[in-house]
């Protein structure tokens, strides 16, 4: 069975133990395999953060190089994509707030939009050793959040959000776009 036959029989719900078992039976990603603009969609454990970036229109993200990486892509009503500043979101109070609302509040993206926008880059990519694997991950500029990414095929990587202020992973996959 291919990891991607994997994947999809682990969508789109799984246990937090099989994801992580997953995500450690995947090889590294190199850095210069990441470039490009990437979709997102999240991969349900149970987390307190599960539906909040499909309700408030996460897109995806987007490395142009190790240097220059917008972590956060969304997009609006319309169907915008654009670049937003992760300082500028409330992470802290993100899993306090019922999915119900953020998706209500999604028709306010348009809106929004101005105060939330950046143009500037808000990441870079590094190798780290992450569960005894040396891999790509994305370091956010102003934030206390690693993503760590593996690699499910070419065109896909299953990514784990290692948040400091919530200990337990967060998953997600990207797809190239």
């Amino acid at each position: 069975m291919t990891a991607t036959d994997q994947l999809t029989g682990l969508e789109p719900t799984c246990t937090r133990e099989a994801a992580l078992a997953f995500f450690d039976s995947l090889p590294p990603v190199p850095v210069t395999d990441l470039t490009g603009r990437w979709h997102g969609r999240e991969l349900a454990t149970g987390h307190r953060l599960d539906g909040l970036l499909e309700a408030s229109g996460w897109y995806g993200k987007q490395f142009d190089d190790a240097e220059r990486v917008h972590p956060l892509l969304f997009c609006d009503p319309s169907g915008d994509i654009f670049a937003v500043d992760p300082k500028r979101v409330p992470l802290g109070v993100a899993d306090k707030v019922p999915t119900s609302l953020v998706d209500r509040g999604r028709g306010l993206l348009g809106v929004l939009k101005p105060a939330l926008r950046t143009r500037r880059y808000r990441a870079r990519l590094r190798s780290v050793e992450h569960r005894g694997v040396v891999t790509t991950a994305m370091v956010y500029d102003h934030l206390p959040i690693i993503d760590v990414f593996r690699r499910v095929d070419e065109n896909t990587v299953l990514g784990v959000m290692d948040f400091r202020d919530i200990p337990e992973p967060y998953f997600f996959v990207l797809t190239r776009a």
